[in-house]
């Protein structure tokens, strides 16, 4: 089974993720560090970067072809991606919401955490309210390519089979609502 990720900023898609292919025993692919690795070899942010994807449709191809090339490889995996359930419609599609305040808040404390700048997220994040206005450009952006390019909303509820609002939800939480709902899907097939 492929279970596709997608979500809001701060939602915890990430931990959920991982959470998720360690429990089920399944490889994970994170396309979001290829983007943030691609921004890094051109000195941008993420950001930056998926910005310029607006007038450059290469910057979403290349991360594009390698989630298809997945598919074609293998048959159990877990993928993080803005894309993937729309590529492989045949996932378990899996959208993680929050608020965007909340996200905001997650990400600040994730930043002042990290001692190496993995996530690539901006340049200056010495506020909340600077991670906002990120975000909030960030999802810009998303929204403009993937409507642009593929024709697709990417936020739409009625494209995933679960749609989480994880906002007031503990970590736990969030991962046994998720791995019920696989084991679920699971045990129908």
């Amino acid at each position: 089974m492929i279970i596709s990720f997608n979500g809001d900023e701060g939602s915890g898609k990430s931990t959920i993720a991982k959470k998720v292919a360690e429990a089920l025993g399944y490889p994970r692919y994170y396309m979001g560090q290829i983007f943030r690795d691609m921004a890094k070899k051109r000195e941008m942010t993420i950001a930056e970067y998926v910005k310029s994807g607006e007038e450059d449709p290469k910057v979403d191809k290349e991360v594009d072809d390698y989630l298809l090339s997945l598919e074609k490889k293998r048959t159990d995996f877990v993928v993080e991606s803005r894309t993937a359930w729309h590529l492989i419609p045949d996932s378990l599609k899996i959208y993680l919401k929050v608020d965007e305040q909340e996200g905001a808040k997650r990400i600040f404390k994730q930043l002042k955490e990290e001692t190496d700048n993995s996530r690539n997220e901006m340049k200056e994040a010495s506020t909340i309210e600077n991670v906002l206005k990120n975000i909030q450009r960030r999802r810009k952006t998303d929204d403009l390519r993937y409507k642009k390019y593929y024709g697709i909303n990417i936020r739409d509820p009625k494209s995933y089979d679960l749609f989480l609002d994880t906002t007031n939800l503990t970590r736990e939480e969030v991962f046994e609502r998720v791995i019920n709902f696989i084991k679920e899907k699971t045990a129908k097939q």
